[in-house]
C-alpha cells in the first residue's frame, strides 16, 4: 500500500481589472478550465520560465573560449546556404 504525500493548497487573492478577467475568462473557456486552473497553469509557466533563466552554467576558461569561438564564426554549412536560399513567404 502507497501513501501519496499530503498536498496542502493555499488561498491567493488577486485584484484584477474587468477587461483583463474577462480575457482570462474567454481564454481559460477556450482550453476547458477554469479560471482558477487557467491562471494557476499560466502562472506555473511563468515562474518555472523566470527560474530557468537564472541558470548558471559554469565550464572551464577552455570550454568557455571554445563556445565563444564557435558563436563568431561565420555560419557555412550546407544546411545554412540551403536555408538562405529558401524562398520567402513575405517576398512575391
Amino acid at each position: 500500500m502507497s501513501t501519496k504525500p499530503v498536498q496542502h493548497t493555499h488561498a491567493v487573492n488577486l485584484r484584477v481589472r474587468d477587461d483583463i478577467r474577462t480575457l482570462i475568462d474567454r481564454a481559460a473557456t477556450a482550453q476547458g478550465k477554469t479560471r482558477s486552473d487557467f491562471m494557476i497553469d499560466a502562472a506555473r509557466r511563468a515562474a518555472e520560465d523566470a527560474v530557468l533563466d537564472q541558470t548558471l552554467v559554469r565550464v572551464d576558461a577552455e570550454s568557455y573560449r571554445y563556445y565563444l569561438s564557435v558563436l563568431d564564426a561565420a555560419p557555412d554549412s550546407e544546411g545554412y546556404a540551403r536555408l538562405m536560399a529558401a524562398p520567402k513567404p513575405w517576398q512575391p
